[in-house]
């Protein structure tokens, strides 16, 4: 790998016990892909806390069977179509569906669009997972 820089680092005893077991439940390989997937995520929060363009997904569960409830949800998606890149629709059940919509665009409006669909009355749960856009990685 061009460009790879080792470097030593120094933890209590018992902080690098604890980082070993969450590397283990997680599955890496070894510390270097860890430590790099937490710099990464450092990353990303920073890109979304300066409000740059960055990308995730909003995924709310809701019963269908409340009324009107599809027609907000689908407006205010409508409000935000510049965003939108794509949404699934799944049925959980006989009363509850989870819907996963895909954006790109300000992490301002992201964010904005996620605390309306998550305020629905009739919306069970709501969560915003954020990503980038890779560009910078």
């Amino acid at each position: 790998m061009s460009g790879l820089v080792r470097f030593g680092i120094s933890l209590e005893k018992r902080l690098l016990e604890d980082f070993d077991r969450l590397i283990a439940r997680k599955k890496y390989s070894n510390r270097s892909e860890a430590i790099r997937d937490l710099i990464r995520d450092s990353f990303v929060k920073e890109e979304w806390d300066k409000g740059e363009e960055v990308a995730g997904a909003i995924s709310i569960v809701y019963d269908h069977h409340k009324r009107e409830l599809m027609d907000v949800i689908v407006d205010i998606q409508h409000e935000y179509h510049d965003m939108i890149v794509a949404s699934q629709h799944a049925h959980l059940d006989h009363h509850n569906c989870l819907e996963v919509v895909i954006v790109k665009g300000k992490s301002n409006k992201i964010r904005e669009l996620s605390d309306k669909l998550r305020a629905v009355k009739g919306v069970k749960h709501g969560a915003l997972s954020i990503t980038t856009l890779g560009k910078e990685f």
